[in-house]
């Protein structure tokens, strides 16, 4: 058969339409491709525990896949109810937080008066118009919160049942995408897949445990340093930190502005410090320790990755953008005509250095993984 080659103009045309084409039906099938995607991430994580129970207890598959799911569920719930729990200890004091934060306004007020010569009445004033259009935008921002809920809910509900019929029909997933293309590729086909679920399984782990140990350490500073909702911040810092580079200033952005409403500034600088800290030991220790480099993006592609998943599906977009630019990689560098593209997700390789190693004991080590 005789190859075609085109003019690079016209290849050029051709990807910039395919790009556009697939990023509007992204935003088209939100509803249905959001949820999709994040049940892929949590069917690869609970394979294990399907296939253990399906070949070792000789559950049905459809059992196994509906066990493994309610496991999710509960994890999860428990999780939101630990959350919850902190909320409303919040809530309970939020007459305190309504007479910290007028005690601030009054201050706020008093300098911007002496440092700018604004009297007082015509902060109330800009405050007052501020206000008024804020009310009249109330009946929109109402509808948009309970239609955000809503969405909420069919999202999770959607997560539920991907993540079950995908575990329950993963063989003959498997079979379309090896019989999909040509007999000649049917090896590598399986060899990527094979790849992408290991190493996106232990990507997924590794980030979990990243955010369990970036939790962990930001409680017991925070209850040390004498912080109060410690439990809560450090719940906020571990889950905003699955959020690359983003993540860590949203978290300390509510964990500074509920510290000052509850304590003095010196607390303030305090958190600050403490974030600042958790932060480095973070992104220098844990993420290659627990996470690994097999799958790193490099920081200007996972920020562009972000802020594009973030335009197309919000928060769930800036959540779901790394993973999947992982499986990309993962892909790009093992097929041929695609590895110029890997190289230009992944981070500089330098053959010559080491793996890191800390010792904690004679016995116990930690090694940095490939």
């Amino acid at each position: 058969m005789k190859e075609i080659s085109l003019p690079f103009i016209t290849k050029l045309t051709m990807v910039l339409i395919s790009l556009i084409a697939l990023v509007y039906i992204a935003i088209l099938g939100q509803t249905l491709l959001a949820p999709f995607l994040a049940s892929f991430l949590l069917a690869l994580l609970l394979l294990p525990m399907a296939n253990f129970m399906e070949n070792k207890w000789r559950f049905k598959r459809a059992i196994a896949s509906i066990i493994s799911v309610v496991i999710m569920i509960s994890v999860i719930s428990g999780i939101i109810y630990f959350f919850a729990n902190q909320l409303s200890d919040l809530w309970n004091d939020w007459p305190l937080l309504k007479v910290q934060v007028t005690n601030s306004f009054h201050e706020a007020q008093t300098y911007i008066s002496r440092t700018f010569h604004i009297n007082t009445q015509k902060q109330l004033n800009y405050l007052n118009e501020s206000a008024a259009g804020a009310l009249a935008k109330s009946a929109t921002v109402v509808g948009a919160t309970l239609l955000t809920v809503s969405s909420t809910f069919l999202f999770l509900g959607f997560i539920l049942l991907f993540t079950f019929f995908l575990l329950n029909y993963r063989r003959i997933l498997y079979r379309f995408l090896t019989s999909v293309f040509a007999e000649e590729h049917t090896e590598k086909v399986a060899e990527i897949l094979s790849q992408i679920q290991h190493i996106i399984k232990k990507y997924i782990i590794g980030l979990f445990l990243q955010m369990l140990i970036v939790t962990i350490l930001m409680i017991t500073i925070l209850s040390v340093l004498g912080i109060k909702y410690a439990v809560l911040l450090g719940l906020i810092a571990g889950i905003f930190n699955l959020i690359p580079y983003l993540g860590i200033f949203t978290a300390l952005l509510i964990s500074i502005l509920i510290t000052f409403a509850t304590a003095t500034g010196a607390k303030v600088l305090l958190v600050l410090v403490a974030f600042i800290g958790v932060h480095a030991l973070d992104g220098n220790i844990l993420m290659p320790l627990v996470v690994g480099s097999k799958v790193k993006i490099n920081a200007l592609f996972a920020f562009i990755g972000i802020v594009v998943g973030e335009m197309i599906w919000g928060i769930s977009g800036m959540f779901l953008c790394i993973p999947y630019l992982a499986m990309l990689k993962i892909i790009f560098d093992r097929v041929d005509p695609l590895k110029p593209w890997g190289i230009l997700l992944g981070e500089e390789h330098n053959a010559a250095k080491k793996r890191r190693v800390y010792r904690i004991t004679k016995k116990i080590k930690l090694e940095e993984r490939e």
